[in-house]
């Protein structure tokens, strides 16, 4: 009986986690097909390709790489911190960096959903003309839904605390090595990619690439509906999904 409830467990773990993965990336993809500016954590790899002519999704995979190689840099110093407090961590440091390791193949895979759904969502503005969606109060409603959807599947991918997206992965990691919460350190981490895209923007075209309302709404809002989400439907889903609620942690004697 015991079995059977851990591996029901086990399995909505995992079905959360991939209806995180894809409502993320239906998100993300959700926020450039609205032209109102692409959200802030790709807006780097966005600018990247408009300006010289790369493609989107191998542009996100090689900002993704960078992400992990900080995601484990951040690992090890709290693994360095925790054995010098004494403190005893949730997992082995070998195995935090094979999960870190193991989001290079996922951002293979996830940057080729992002080519997918980008494939089949027509764009607002050349494509949606003479309809409610090519409107600006159809875009912005239709960047309202991206918005939410970013902040849920990224609540739901990173709640499982399986292989994160690396986007996602690196406000986890940040969150977890400055003890703060994952949606303030999601607006920081927009924040700081939003500025990165402006710096890129301004010098090699003389005007910010990729910026726009979407962006800004984006960058003060997927913060706040993770925020939210995990307010409401944490608990539930832990229940579900056999996760442990946050505790603190144990102190070696």
């Amino acid at each position: 009986m015991y079995r059977h409830a851990l591996s029901a467990q086990r399995l909505a773990r995992v079905l959360f986690y991939l209806a995180g993965l894809l409502i993320l990336a239906l998100g993300l993809t959700m926020n450039t097909k609205a032209g109102l500016g692409v959200s802030p954590i790709i807006s780097i790899s966005y600018s990247v390709s408009t300006l010289w002519g790369h493609n989107f999704g191998d542009m996100t995979l090689v900002l993704y790489s960078a992400f992990v190689a900080v995601e484990m840099v951040l690992h090890g110093l709290s693994a360095r911190r925790a054995k010098a407090q004494g403190t005893l961590p949730q997992r082995p440091l070998a195995a935090v960096w094979l999960l870190d390791a193991l989001q290079f193949p996922l951002s293979l895979l996830f940057t080729r959903f992002l080519n997918w759904f980008g494939a089949g969502i027509p764009d607002l503005v050349s494509q949606c003309q003479g309809s409610f969606w090519g409107t600006l109060p159809g875009r912005v409603l239709f960047l309202l839904g991206a918005i939410v959807c970013t902040g849920i599947g990224a609540a739901l991918s990173l709640n499982a605390r399986l292989i994160p997206n690396p986007g996602d992965g690196i406000v986890q990691a940040i969150a977890d090595q400055a003890g703060k919460s994952v949606g303030l350190c999601k607006n920081c981490v927009d924040v700081a990619c939003v500025a990165c895209t402006a710096v890129l923007g301004l010098t090699a075209a003389g005007q910010p690439v990729g910026i726009g309302l979407g962006t800004l709404l984006a960058m003060a809002g997927v913060g706040r509906v993770i925020a939210v989400f995990n307010h409401f439907c944490f608990r539930p889903i832990a229940a579900l999904s056999g996760l442990s609620l946050p505790e603190k942690k144990l102190r070696i004697s």
